[in-house]
């Protein structure tokens, strides 16, 4: 007996997964002359089939009118056979909130519209309906005899249970009752090429353990850098440009070059004092465990461009039999792909700046209502002893509505004096010398000013934001020094240069060629501003609070140019986001930043990296200027050969950052790894990392979205994974005789599911009427910079069942969370359940949840609390309390980047219970998308074409 959904042992690595599709080998129905009316694709739908309609991406097929039912069952071809009785063969339809539609009416076409945006629909039944045997499409013939002949499946057993015909949970109850017919599992084949098939059930693959490091690289390659600080996307260089045209997916790498180390080890650190940092004459690659000696030690040879270098006097040492050095395993250089070294002072354009912050506060009236001058002044008092750069950190803040304030801080002052400046065409700085201080020096000063801070402005009524003028000032404050700018925006910029219309509502645009138009910076100013920024070593990081449009899409460019990092509170209450705002405003303060950075990636002969994507702005062809960056950000870029023919059989990679430290020391940060070049595509196959592959695949999708339609961007990644599995398919299909099955590499068995995931995330998903336009590119902004497990979380969040582990013991509670998939057939009516995408935890209450947990855990009764948004929750004095925010708490320490928002749905609740969970339910039909079912269907269909 298989379980519904989960994970089960993967095959061997390497070895290719085949998913059996019942049905799919039955060709799709032509057009009926006299029958009833079939939409057609819609423009630009992928791949379609000769005489079928072949919806694009995910798209549901609009519903029959009237009474049409389908076409005769002979002919759906997901549909072979009548289905069978069993006893969980489907029952009448209940009444609710989460009851199932009606079978698909055609070949991948959905249930009708569901009743509302996010309503869940039940998987269509006809892939998985059971055939007879003589209908199966293996059993046309006799089963193959000899080596590659297939063990019989066991037989499908529903599983012992009082509730015949319900499904089991993961986590051991029953599911609330769907009408839900249990889909045999997919049989699956995996095999070496040209080895014996093994024949196992499979079910559908689900990433439930989250993102697998390639660890195992190191043990080929021990030398290599952790793959936490550098993936590629696949760990096997194509050696020609026709294996690159064949490989369809995306050629890169993602790079995290502050990561936390691995184990909690440090990096170490090298000075090589008088003999400089040991580089090679030509490319300028760094000393590294690759560079191989000669000539008894006194040369040594460029692992990535092949020059034979001098070796300094002072680094020299002999060689062993082996042409080895004698002290290589006590240089860390020489040992280990990651290490830092101290730059001399030929590094250093200037003398290193101390850390420096500045504040730009919008003090107009829906930041003073809301609550955010309080938490903000707060926050920053609570830093100032852990800024770093301690004793040499700079400190100063400007504050503005229709009009700049200006603060004086001056240490011979008891308390900070204002300066309003009206003229907004014309921005001074009225005290050149004492608006960014010491903050060692004027700590009383600046201690006073964020006490008064929020009573300051108590009275202001003030709706303007003159943002841009405020800016222009910071830059004048700023240029000298650098460091780093802190925006908080409240409201939509109105006055002077860089004033911002309202055009979040524009409907006409979507759908047509200017949509994209939306979602980039209407006004040149804030890009204009960015570039000048960049050039003067700030970095300028995004907070917005506003209720209403406020125009990330122009706001964030500020922070994409200068490494910076946007952060967006909707309708921020302090009551509600003041936790979250602490959190993530205080990691943004002490997190352990390099400042004044530049980054370059080189690589080895015959490739070269070409596009880049993160925050970042391109200093030149290969060289990446960070003014400030940290352990949060990651980048992705893309390879491409220069050589039809690659004639080495390893290529090399380096990174280098070179940056200040905090406490003013300049170093170089370098990361040095190793790959093989292939001339074998199910090389490149099987050594593909999933996890690289979808970061880049999402950096790029959200830079299409800027371009084009999100339509046109959903199409392409599908088109990419298609074309992808259909190459692959090629590989084995005459070999092993694949037929309808869908065949995948075991190194991308989660790849299907994840593409799909991020079609239907926030920053992809829907149109207008789906998610806001501030939202979406908030969204966005965060997927171009989050780090490799971060996204994945992300666009495929974790969801547990956690009222079965509140009364265990608390050391017991980790171990026993499992997560579960992200399917409205795992939500039982009963239970509790926790969504975690790394932004908010989304806390989902069964309607049959007995009301006194409900009260334990909320601290109130739902009767006497109707509204759950403005629930906050808290630890309450009993068990299921203590042990449910511990879970929270854990959750959070995993990952302290960001600080999860807390919302509270129950099951029904409408809207919200629409666009908070069901619209994380990526596995589900959701508005005009196909669950996940539907889509390995259409894949399959696509591949086969």
């Amino acid at each position: 007996m298989q379980p519904p959904m989960g994970n089960e042992r993967p095959p061997p690595p390497g070895r290719p997964v085949s998913a059996f599709v019942p049905g799919a080998a039955v060709p799709p129905p032509p057009f009926a002359a006299g029958g009833p009316f079939v939409p057609p694709p819609r423009q630009g739908a992928l791949l379609p089939q000769p005489g079928a309609a072949a919806p694009p991406f995910g798209a549901a097929q609009p519903a029959a009118m009237g009474g049409y039912r389908g076409p005769p069952p002979s002919q759906v071809p997901f549909a072979a056979a009548p289905p069978p009785q069993r006893p969980f063969t489907s029952a009448p339809l209940p009444q609710g909130p989460f009851t199932s539609a009606p079978p698909s009416q055609g070949p991948f076409a959905s249930t009708p519209p569901p009743q509302g945006p996010f309503t869940s629909a039940r998987p269509s039944q006809g892939p998985f309906t059971l055939a007879p045997p003589s209908q199966a499409p293996f059993a046309a013939g006799p089963p193959p005899q000899g080596p590659f002949a297939a063990s019989a499946p066991a037989p499908f057993r529903p599983p012992p249970s009082s509730s015949l015909g319900q499904p089991q949970s993961p986590t051991g109850g029953s599911l609330p009752a769907l009408n839900y017919v249990r889909p045999p599992p997919l049989q699956s084949q995996g095999f070496y090429p040209g080895a014996q098939p093994v024949n196992h059930q499979f079910p559908m693959s689900r990433p439930l353990d989250g993102d697998e490091e390639p660890v195992k690289l190191l043990e080929a390659y021990p030398l290599n850098c952790h793959p936490r600080y550098f993936r590629l996307t696949t760990h096997a260089i194509p050696a020609s440009q026709s294996l690159v045209s064949r490989w369809h997916l995306p050629l890169g790498a993602v790079v995290h070059p502050l990561a936390e180390s691995p184990n909690g080890e440090e990096v170490p650190v090298i000075n090589f004092g008088s003999a400089g940092v040991i580089r090679c004459r030509r490319c300028r690659t760094y000393i590294n465990p690759y560079a191989t000696f000669a000539d008894a030690g006194r040369k040594w040879r460029c692992n990535l461009c092949t020059l034979l270098n001098d070796v300094p006097g002072e680094y020299f040492c002999a060689l062993d039999a082996s042409g080895r050095r004698y002290d290589t395993d006590q240089r860390p250089e020489l040992s280990k792909g990651t290490v830092e070294f101290v730059a001399p002072t030929e590094y250093m354009v200037r003398p290193p700046m101390p850390p420096s912050y500045f504040f730009l506060i919008d003090v107009s009236v829906s930041a003073v209502r809301s609550g955010l001058l309080e938490v903000v002044a707060k926050t920053i008092k609570s830093c100032l002893d852990e800024l770093p750069g301690f004793p040499r950190t700079q400190i100063g803040f400007l504050t503005f509505d229709s009009t700049l304030h200006f603060h004086n801080f001056k240490s011979s002052l008891s308390q900070p004096q204002m300066m309003v400046v009206a003229d907004l065409d014309d921005v001074f700085l009225p005290l050149p010398d004492d608006l960014l201080v010491n903050l060692v020096d004027s700590r009383h000063v600046v201690e006073s000013f964020l006490d008064s801070l929020p009573n300051m402005f108590h009275d202001n009524v003030n709706v303007e934001s003159a943002l841009g003028p405020a800016l222009k000032a910071a830059f004048m404050v700023m240029s000298q020094i650098g460091g780093k700018l802190l925006v908080f925006q409240s409201t939509l910029p109105s006055l002077s240069i860089g004033r911002l219309r309202l055009r979040g509502d524009d409907v006409r645009a979507y759908g047509t060629d200017k949509e994209h138009t939306l979602r980039v910076p209407e006004d040149p100013f804030y890009k204009q501003m960015a570039a000048e920024f960049t050039k003067n070593q700030i970095a300028v990081d995004i907070f917005s609070f506003s209720e209403k449009y406020s125009d990330i899409a122009s706001l964030g460019s500020l922070a994409k140019y200068t490494g910076g990092q946007v952060y967006h509170y909707p309708s921020f209450q302090a009551a509600t986001h003041g936790d979250k705002l602490k959190h993530e405003l205080s990691r943004d303060l002490t997190r352990e930043t390099a400042w004044e950075s530049v980054m370059r990636i080189r690589c080895g002969k015959g490739v070269r990296f070409t596009t880049y994507h993160g925050h970042f702005m391109l200093r030149s062809t290969d060289l990446l200027a960070l003014p400030a960056v940290d352990s949060d950000k990651a980048f992705g870029m893309q390879l491409s050969l220069e050589e039809t023919l690659m004639t080495t059989q390893t290529v090399y990679f380096q990174v280098a950052l070179l940056y200040t430290s905090s406490s003013g020391e300049r170093r170089i940060r370098v990361h040095t790894a190793a790959a093989p070049v292939v001339t074998d595509l199910s090389e490149m196959y099987r050594q593909a990392d999933t996890g690289a592959i979808v970061s880049l695949l999402g950096r790029i999708a959200v830079e299409n979205s800027l371009s084009d339609k999100l339509d046109s961007v959903r199409q392409q990644l599908q088109l990419k994974l298609v074309r992808s599995l259909k190459e692959y398919r090629n590989l084995y299909v005459v070999q092993h005789r694949i037929g309808g099955r869908l065949i995948f590499p075991e190194s991308l068995r989660f790849l299907p599911l994840y593409i799909l995931a991020i079609c239907k995330s926030l920053a992809l998903r829907g149109g207008y009427a789906d998610v806001s336009l501030d939202e979406r590119c908030a969204a966005g902004f965060s997927m171009m910079i989050l780090p490799v497990k971060r996204l994945l979380n992300f666009v495929y969040p974790s969801l547990y069942r956690v009222d079965e582990v509140l009364t265990m013991e608390p050391n017991k509670i980790d171990t026993s969370l499992k997560r579960l998939p992200l399917t409205m057939q795992c939500l039982h009516t009963g239970g509790l359940y926790l969504l975690d995408d790394g932004f908010n935890f989304i806390v989902w209450l069964g309607r049959m949840l007995p009301p006194e947990l409900v009260s334990n855990i909320l601290g109130v009764s739902l009767a006497n609390f109707p509204d759950l948004s403005k629930i906050q929750l808290r630890e309450c004095d009993n068990e299921f309390s203590r042990n449910f925010m511990k879970i929270l708490k854990n959750l959070r320490e995993k990952d302290p980047s960001y600080q999860q928002l807390c919302r509270v749905v129950r099951q029904g609740e409408q809207p919200r219970e629409g666009f908070l969970m069901l619209s994380n339910l990526v596995e589900d039909q959701m508005a005009a998308t196909s669950s996940y079912v539907d889509w390995i269907q259409q894949i399959h269909r696509q591949t086969q074409s």
